[in-house]
């Protein structure tokens, strides 16, 4: 029996990992400086990216920064009756909010905040982020108004009245979800090989000036969140930045890991679990094991 080859070795390891924690992954991990070096699982194919297209919205904030279009103090008021709705942030709030356009952006890379996402997209615009995505590269990455347009068509897909009403549709195991719910066709989507590359423009300081894709990177470094890429690799001498992605029964993230050694590696894992349960820690926790496996094979092979 001839010996198995070394890509399809990994592959079919990293897929079994993706059944046993019950999800359908994503995957695409490659060495930062030399991307050639790469592991991926249907990297080429779109999906639903949830939060994950706060990093092509902040690339673009930074780019209108650098081109004099935006004034990053500007102060923006945020009343509570127009809030778009999420778990974390400034949605969660009951009064008046203001705050300077860049503190915005920053609630909504770290912790996620829809709200403030919301109103950075209402003024970068969102056809300046799909333009943006296009210069860069991303021809399959598109935003359709972001988490805005996927809340609306989550309700008219479902047929509910309220946003709650339809996550609790969705969320429902013994109901059958309507198909165009996770159609990325119709919804914010991209490919894991796009947010990859969306990634290294941002390291190499290409997606927007030097100071720019610092201040991403430093943003990105941030995230509180711990439970799906950093999880893989919890060390102190390791750095993991990173943005996550929720919806419905998609839990993505999108970042970049540095060794102790100084070797630095893209991380995308997109998955879709096949329980709608809210708490799945095995789905969550299958994004940073993955990454890991995939990293430590690219280790092996230098």
């Amino acid at each position: 029996m001839s010996a198995e080859a070394p890509g399809r070795g990994i592959e079919r390891t990293l897929r079994e990992m993706f059944d046993d924690a019950g999800v359908r992954g994503w995957l695409h991990v490659a060495e930062l400086h030399r991307p050639e070096a790469r592991v991926t699982i249907d990297a080429d194919e779109a999906a639903l990216m949830g939060s994950v297209y706060k990093v092509p919205l902040m690339v673009t904030y930074c780019r209108q920064v650098d081109a004099g279009l935006l004034d990053p103090r500007q102060r923006i008021t945020l009343p509570p009756q127009d809030r778009l709705p999420g778990p974390t942030g400034i949605s969660q709030l009951q009064d008046e909010v203001s705050m300077s356009l860049r503190d915005l952006v920053v609630m909504m890379m770290t912790i996620s905040d829809n709200a403030a996402a919301d109103a950075v997209l209402r003024h970068v615009g969102a056809a300046a982020v799909d333009d943006t995505c296009r210069a860069l590269g991303l021809f399959r990455t598109q935003l359709n108004d972001g988490a805005a347009g996927t809340l609306a068509r989550l309700v008219t897909e479902t047929g509910a009245e309220t946003v709650d009403a339809a996550f609790a549709r969705i969320a429902d195991n013994d109901r059958a979800v309507p198909p165009g719910v996770y159609d990325p066709a119709c919804a914010t989507a991209t490919t894991p090989a796009e947010m990859a590359h969306l990634l290294r423009t941002i390291w190499l300081d290409e997606a927007a000036s030097a100071d720019s894709c610092a201040f991403i990177r430093r943003t990105m470094g941030h995230q509180p969140a711990q439970h799906r890429l950093a999880s893989g690799f919890p060390y102190d001498e390791v750095a993991v930045y990173g943005k996550t992605g929720t919806f419905g029964v998609m839990r993505h993230e999108a970042g970049v890991v540095e060794l102790a050694d100084g070797r630095a590696y893209t991380a995308v894992v997109f998955t879709q679990a096949a329980r709608a349960d809210r708490r799945l820690p095995r789905a969550d926790a299958v994004i940073g094991a993955t990454a890991r496996t995939a990293v430590e094979h690219l280790r092996g092979r230098e």
